[in-house]
């Protein structure tokens, strides 16, 4: 059984993991072979890529997360097409919108969100969304746009975003909340979603599962977040593990990277 994290930022987590490639070992012990690393602007892009560069199974998704847009330019895209390029690079992200936090406007990360979305379909990239308090607004966006794959990163939306996402081939990522004692309407949500849309995801070093909620996520975690979805959809640790390998598999290309 082998697992596959599609959300970490192991490579940038320093104080909590000063030697990611070494923590990266305790990782695969815990049966998860391959992690996607998530550079979130230029001075981050480089050091995922590094480490994706010294590690077998580690690949890299990149983008202007939406809190770091406050500098954006239109013509760093160039730069941002550079590093697309990189054989180890299977998606562009992550991108998105945040209304909960105020270190960027609206206005900033839309004008950042659109030409990095028009990107990826000329690069024919899967995209990876981070959207808090704001999944409805960034739905508004994509429906009015060309079909593509979408991943909603620890999708946070409710039941009507749920129903949109899924008209639109979105897939979901699910962390480490749903195995918190308060989360059970989250739980409830995640099984209107078709099972083949799912991807399991830590966001480490943030968003620790129980029991080990008051710790720095791992991908090593991981297995945990496996084990609640397997009760939740009545399937066993073996089959979801299987189920949501292939999902990211999918969505990833992963395969033609073998």
């Amino acid at each position: 059984m082998t697992l596959i994290d599609t959300h970490c930022h192991l490579h940038s987590a320093h104080e909590f993991f000063p030697d990611p490639d070494a923590e990266l070992l305790r990782v695969r012990e815990a049966g998860v072979d391959t992690v996607i690393a998530i550079g979130t602007d230029p001075s981050d892009w480089q050091r995922a890529l590094e480490f994706s560069d010294r590690n077998t199974g580690v690949y890299v998704a990149l983008g202007w997360h939406p809190t770091h847009v406050s500098d954006f330019e239109i013509d760093q895209l160039a730069e941002l097409r550079v590093f697309l390029a990189h054989p180890n690079v299977v998606a562009l992200g992550e991108i998105g919108l945040d209304f909960h936090w105020d270190y960027t406007t609206p206005e900033q990360q839309m004008a950042a969100l659109i030409p990095q979305l028009d990107l990826a379909a000329e690069l024919d990239l899967p995209v990876v969304f981070h959207a808090r308090k704001a999944t409805a607004a960034l739905l508004d966006v994509l429906e009015t746009r060309p079909p593509h794959p979408y991943l909603f990163h620890c999708f946070a939306g409710d039941e009507a975003d749920a129903d949109r996402a899924t008209a639109l081939g979105c897939y979901f990522g699910v962390d480490g909340p749903v195995t918190y004692k308060k989360s059970e309407d989250y739980r409830q949500l995640l099984k209107r979603i078709p099972l083949d849309r799912l991807v399991l995801e830590t966001d480490s070093p943030y968003l620790s599962p129980e029991p080990v909620r008051s710790k720095p996520n791992s991908p090593a975690n991981l297995p945990l977040i496996n084990v609640k979805m397997a009760a939740l959809l009545d399937l066993s640790i073996e089959e979801a593990a299987r189920q949501f390998t292939d999902n990211a598999v999918r969505f990833f290309r992963l395969e033609s990277r073998a």
